[in-house]
């Protein structure tokens, strides 16, 4: 997996709230388990409208999504996580995400970044005031900068230290395969294993 360190780039203003996995990647796309090939399915009945947010050309190349409250509702799709980095994206910023959708993304190294919705709104209002924003999204500083805006955020420790490192989970598991054979080995015969030891 990629590791996430600082990420600059132009952002891209959704100014909806109650966003599902259904309107962030519609099931017609979603035919296979496959990670690729979503990038024309993302909000794919949404861009039929010419002047929706990622249709404009002000916001073509935008890899910060600043969505309204409550992203990524609905069902437990993987594909709508997909989708959004296939296209492009590597953070979604907004005030409240749905908890299983901000999980997959966190486990796929999409990163989600909880603001307050007033400096969302601020966020919101410089990226239409100048497309040409740049937005600062520092996990080792836990800062979202924008203009004057600059806001910290919180994650977990481990799931900031996995991203930093670049580790899904199951990579983050055999870190410690090492310790876990050896504990194994430790356990009394006759005990359920792993699966793993001898």
């Amino acid at each position: 997996m990629r590791s996430f360190t600082v990420h600059t780039g132009t952002a891209a203003p959704l100014r909806r709230s109650d966003v599902d996995t259904d309107q962030i990647i519609p099931g017609r796309f979603c035919a296979t388990h496959r990670r690729t090939g979503y990038a024309d399915g993302l909000f794919g009945d949404w861009r039929q409208d010419p002047g929706f947010v990622l249709n404009r050309p002000e916001y073509q190349g935008a890899s910060v999504l600043v969505a309204g409250e409550m992203f990524g509702t609905g069902s437990s799709r993987e594909h709508a996580v997909w989708a959004l980095q296939e296209f492009g994206f590597r953070v979604v910023v907004a005030p409240r995400f749905a908890d299983i959708f901000r999980a997959n993304s966190l486990m796929a190294g999409l990163l989600t970044v909880t603001l307050p919705t007033g400096r969302v709104e601020a966020l919101w209002d410089a990226v239409e005031a100048d497309p040409r924003t740049e937005v600062t999204v520092d996990l080792r500083a836990m800062t979202v900068r924008a203009g004057a805006l600059h806001e910290p955020f919180t994650l977990g420790e481990d799931t900031r230290a996995r991203l930093l490192a670049g580790l899904d989970q199951i990579d983050a598991t055999l870190r410690y395969a090492d310790d876990i054979a050896a504990y194994e080995q430790r356990r009394r015969p006759g005990l359920p294993t792993s699966g793993t030891a001898a």
